[in-house]
Protein backbone atom coordinates (compact mmCIF):
# COMPACT_ATOMS: atom_id res chain seq x y z
CA UNK A 1 0.00 0.00 0.00
CA UNK A 2 2.66 2.55 0.62
CA UNK A 3 5.07 1.71 -2.47
CA UNK A 4 1.28 2.14 -4.08
CA UNK A 5 1.28 5.84 -2.38
CA UNK A 6 4.43 6.52 -3.49
CA UNK A 7 4.15 5.71 -6.67
CA UNK A 8 0.53 7.38 -7.24
CA UNK A 9 2.11 11.16 -5.98
CA UNK A 10 5.11 10.73 -8.09
CA UNK A 11 2.82 9.68 -10.46
CA UNK A 12 0.36 13.11 -9.96
CA UNK A 13 3.20 15.32 -8.87
CA UNK A 14 6.03 14.69 -11.23
CA UNK A 15 8.47 17.37 -10.37
CA UNK A 16 9.00 15.34 -6.92
CA UNK A 17 10.85 13.05 -8.26
CA UNK A 18 13.49 15.66 -10.04
CA UNK A 19 16.34 16.89 -8.18
CA UNK A 20 16.04 19.78 -8.61
CA UNK A 21 12.22 21.07 -9.48
CA UNK A 22 11.30 24.04 -11.62
CA UNK A 23 14.80 24.28 -13.11
CA UNK A 24 15.69 24.16 -16.82
CA UNK A 25 14.87 20.93 -18.57
CA UNK A 26 12.71 19.46 -15.51
CA UNK A 27 10.27 22.91 -16.11
CA UNK A 28 10.65 23.39 -19.84
CA UNK A 29 8.34 20.60 -21.14
CA UNK A 30 5.48 21.16 -18.08
CA UNK A 31 5.76 25.45 -18.77
CA UNK A 32 5.65 24.69 -22.52
CA UNK A 33 2.78 22.12 -21.67
CA UNK A 34 0.52 24.66 -19.54
CA UNK A 35 0.68 27.31 -21.87
CA UNK A 36 -1.35 26.99 -24.51
CA UNK A 37 -3.84 25.40 -21.90
CA UNK A 38 -3.96 28.21 -19.60
CA UNK A 39 -5.30 30.97 -21.61
CA UNK A 40 -8.67 30.76 -23.14
CA UNK A 41 -7.39 32.55 -26.42
CA UNK A 42 -5.03 29.40 -27.56
CA UNK A 43 -7.53 26.99 -26.38
CA UNK A 44 -10.02 28.43 -28.51
CA UNK A 45 -7.95 28.58 -31.36
CA UNK A 46 -6.16 25.42 -31.13
CA UNK A 47 -9.66 23.02 -30.60
CA UNK A 48 -11.15 25.97 -33.66
CA UNK A 49 -8.28 24.13 -35.76
CA UNK A 50 -9.64 20.75 -35.19
CA UNK A 51 -13.29 21.46 -36.11
CA UNK A 52 -12.07 23.28 -38.98
CA UNK A 53 -10.03 19.56 -39.84
CA UNK A 54 -12.87 17.82 -39.32
CA UNK A 55 -15.05 19.85 -41.36
CA UNK A 56 -12.62 19.86 -44.42
CA UNK A 57 -11.69 15.98 -43.86
CA UNK A 58 -9.67 13.99 -45.55
CA UNK A 59 -6.10 14.93 -45.75
CA UNK A 60 -6.82 18.07 -43.82
CA UNK A 61 -7.64 16.07 -40.81
CA UNK A 62 -3.45 15.90 -40.32
CA UNK A 63 -2.20 18.43 -42.42
CA UNK A 64 -4.24 21.49 -40.52
CA UNK A 65 -2.93 20.94 -37.41
CA UNK A 66 0.46 19.79 -38.62
CA UNK A 67 0.54 22.71 -40.21
CA UNK A 68 -0.22 25.14 -37.29
CA UNK A 69 2.28 22.98 -34.88
CA UNK A 70 4.76 23.78 -37.68
CA UNK A 71 4.13 27.54 -38.30
CA UNK A 72 3.98 27.49 -34.16
CA UNK A 73 7.43 26.74 -33.89
CA UNK A 74 8.79 28.96 -36.53
CA UNK A 75 6.73 32.21 -34.25
CA UNK A 76 8.70 30.44 -31.16
CA UNK A 77 11.84 30.89 -33.14
CA UNK A 78 10.93 34.58 -33.49
CA UNK A 79 9.71 35.14 -30.21
CA UNK A 80 12.71 33.96 -28.41
CA UNK A 81 15.24 35.78 -31.07
CA UNK A 82 12.78 38.62 -30.33
CA UNK A 83 12.00 39.72 -33.78
CA UNK A 84 9.40 42.19 -33.56
CA UNK A 85 5.77 41.09 -34.41
CA UNK A 86 3.11 43.82 -34.50
CA UNK A 87 -0.68 43.25 -33.08
CA UNK A 88 0.57 39.41 -31.47
CA UNK A 89 -2.47 39.68 -28.82
CA UNK A 90 -5.06 40.79 -31.62
CA UNK A 91 -3.50 38.11 -34.43
CA UNK A 92 -4.12 35.67 -31.28
CA UNK A 93 -7.56 36.59 -30.40
CA UNK A 94 -9.01 37.14 -34.24
CA UNK A 95 -7.26 33.23 -35.30
CA UNK A 96 -10.40 31.74 -33.05
CA UNK A 97 -12.94 34.12 -35.08
CA UNK A 98 -11.55 33.83 -38.45
CA UNK A 99 -10.48 29.77 -38.19
CA UNK A 100 -13.97 29.11 -36.42
CA UNK A 101 -16.09 30.76 -39.41
CA UNK A 102 -14.27 28.95 -41.78
CA UNK A 103 -15.47 26.10 -40.31
CA UNK A 104 -18.78 27.51 -39.78
CA UNK A 105 -19.28 27.86 -43.26
CA UNK A 106 -18.11 24.49 -44.23
CA UNK A 107 -17.04 25.45 -47.62
CA UNK A 108 -14.79 23.34 -49.77
CA UNK A 109 -11.10 24.38 -49.15
CA UNK A 110 -7.97 23.32 -50.91
CA UNK A 111 -5.97 22.04 -47.92
CA UNK A 112 -2.81 24.61 -49.43
CA UNK A 113 -5.17 27.19 -48.55
CA UNK A 114 -6.57 25.82 -45.44
CA UNK A 115 -2.81 24.97 -44.02
CA UNK A 116 -1.89 28.13 -45.00
CA UNK A 117 -4.58 30.10 -43.23
CA UNK A 118 -4.03 27.94 -39.99
CA UNK A 119 -0.53 28.61 -40.44
CA UNK A 120 -0.69 32.50 -40.69
CA UNK A 121 -2.39 32.54 -37.35
CA UNK A 122 -0.11 29.88 -35.46
CA UNK A 123 2.88 32.09 -36.21
CA UNK A 124 1.00 34.63 -33.83
CA UNK A 125 0.56 31.79 -31.22
CA UNK A 126 4.24 30.75 -31.32
CA UNK A 127 5.51 34.14 -31.31
CA UNK A 128 3.46 34.90 -27.55
CA UNK A 129 4.91 31.20 -26.56
CA UNK A 130 8.77 32.29 -27.30
CA UNK A 131 7.97 35.82 -25.88
CA UNK A 132 6.88 34.24 -22.52
CA UNK A 133 9.01 31.28 -21.90
CA UNK A 134 10.65 31.39 -18.96
CA UNK A 135 14.46 32.10 -18.63
CA UNK A 136 15.29 29.19 -16.78
CA UNK A 137 13.44 26.87 -19.41
CA UNK A 138 15.57 24.66 -22.05
CA UNK A 139 13.69 26.29 -25.33
CA UNK A 140 13.74 23.00 -26.98
CA UNK A 141 12.13 21.07 -23.94
CA UNK A 142 10.02 24.19 -23.84
CA UNK A 143 9.14 24.04 -27.82
CA UNK A 144 8.02 20.00 -27.19
CA UNK A 145 5.48 20.77 -24.45
CA UNK A 146 3.50 23.47 -25.91
CA UNK A 147 3.78 21.41 -29.36
CA UNK A 148 2.41 18.72 -27.26
CA UNK A 149 -0.23 20.62 -26.02
CA UNK A 150 -1.36 22.16 -29.13
CA UNK A 151 -1.69 18.39 -31.14
CA UNK A 152 -3.76 17.85 -27.98
CA UNK A 153 -5.40 20.59 -28.39
CA UNK A 154 -6.30 19.86 -31.91
CA UNK A 155 -6.92 16.32 -31.78
CA UNK A 156 -9.47 17.28 -28.82
CA UNK A 157 -11.21 19.55 -31.39
CA UNK A 158 -11.33 16.65 -34.15
CA UNK A 159 -12.66 13.67 -31.89
CA UNK A 160 -15.46 15.59 -30.17
CA UNK A 161 -16.60 16.99 -33.52
CA UNK A 162 -16.39 13.33 -35.24
CA UNK A 163 -18.16 11.95 -31.86
CA UNK A 164 -21.01 14.47 -32.08
CA UNK A 165 -21.27 13.99 -35.66
CA UNK A 166 -21.41 10.45 -35.44
CA UNK A 167 -23.92 10.50 -32.76
CA UNK A 168 -26.17 13.04 -34.63
CA UNK A 169 -25.80 11.16 -38.22
CA UNK A 170 -26.69 13.02 -41.32
CA UNK A 171 -26.83 16.39 -39.51
CA UNK A 172 -23.60 15.71 -38.26
CA UNK A 173 -21.67 18.47 -40.84
CA UNK A 174 -23.89 20.83 -39.71
CA UNK A 175 -23.29 20.11 -35.94
CA UNK A 176 -19.45 20.60 -37.31
CA UNK A 177 -20.45 23.95 -38.69
CA UNK A 178 -22.62 25.06 -35.65
CA UNK A 179 -19.31 24.16 -33.29
CA UNK A 180 -17.36 26.35 -35.56
CA UNK A 181 -19.67 29.14 -35.38
CA UNK A 182 -19.24 28.60 -31.35
CA UNK A 183 -15.73 29.10 -31.72
CA UNK A 184 -15.78 31.72 -33.77
CA UNK A 185 -18.20 33.40 -31.18
CA UNK A 186 -15.86 32.81 -28.50
CA UNK A 187 -13.22 34.39 -30.19
CA UNK A 188 -15.49 37.65 -30.49
CA UNK A 189 -15.91 36.98 -26.94
CA UNK A 190 -11.95 37.20 -26.30
CA UNK A 191 -12.14 40.25 -28.66
CA UNK A 192 -14.61 42.21 -26.51
CA UNK A 193 -13.26 41.31 -23.03
CA UNK A 194 -16.00 38.87 -22.47
CA UNK A 195 -14.34 36.05 -22.18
Amino acid sequence: MRLFLALAILVLFPTISFAHTGVGDTAGFFHGFEHPIGGIDHVLAMVAGGVFAFVLGGRALWLVPLSFVTMMVAGFALGVTQVDLPYVELGIALSSVVIGAAAALGRAMPVAAAMTLVGLFAVFHGHAHGAEMPTDASGLTYAAGFAVATALLHLSGIASTAAIARLIGKYGKYAAQFAGGVFAIGGIGVLAGWL
